[in-house]
């Protein structure tokens, strides 16, 4: 059985309620449930949680899926908050030991002290941004994707804990022009392709 540990970053906040990564996270539950070889366990940021539960899904989870949206150009304030918390406790009890470097050699090995080794993670992002303003020439994000640019830390982070990525999904222009029905066919043909093919069992 593939455990994955699902967590459902949006929040209630100005303008936005979280709606859709909770239907986001919504059908990423029924996909798995609804698919043999996987066992689901499912945290909402929003909800109250206990710290050494949330590490113990780190470790006992083979892949972990983010669900979040982008505020600002970063994860919302609570999400940021479950980060440091659950990855402060996780410290020399299951994320990870150190930062990897020895005083007799600090200079080198930094993000190598990690202890989530041979599992994996995926995230979503949802947007108002179109897609267009990360590839045209001239458009805001300079042609940088993402993932090398406002999810950059986001993966460094996982990385210093020892996860490794999945390929990322992206939902773009979801509040002035919205297609859920899109979005959502998109996203099950993702999951098929990673899950069905590569993890069943």
């Amino acid at each position: 059985m593939t455990k994955i540990f699902i967590i459902n970053g949006g929040q209630n906040f100005g303008h936005s309620g979280g709606k859709f990564n909770d239907t986001v996270t919504a059908q990423t539950l029924d996909f798995f449930t609804n698919n043999e070889g996987f066992e689901v366990k499912v945290t909402n940021i929003s909800e109250d949680y206990d710290p050494a539960e949330e590490v113990a899904k780190y470790v006992w989870a083979d892949v972990v899926i983010y669900h979040t949206p982008i505020w600002w150009f970063q994860v919302p304030h609570n999400f940021k908050k479950y980060i440091d918390v659950v990855f402060t406790e996780g410290h020399a009890n299951g994320i990870y030991n150190s930062d990897g470097r020895t005083s007799a050699n600090p200079a080198i090995n930094y993000g190598t002290g990690g202890t989530l080794h041979g599992r994996k993670y995926m995230v979503t992002t949802s947007w108002n941004a179109p897609k267009e303003a990360f590839t045209l020439p001239g458009e805001f994000f300079n042609e940088r994707s993402v993932d090398d640019g406002v999810l950059f830390g986001f993966h460094r982070m996982n990385a210093f804990t020892g996860l490794q990525p999945l390929p990322s999904l992206h939902f773009h222009d979801v509040m002035k022009n919205p297609d859920i029905d899109g979005f959502m066919g998109a996203y099950k043909g993702h999951l098929e392709n990673l899950f069905i093919k590569e993890y069943a069992n």
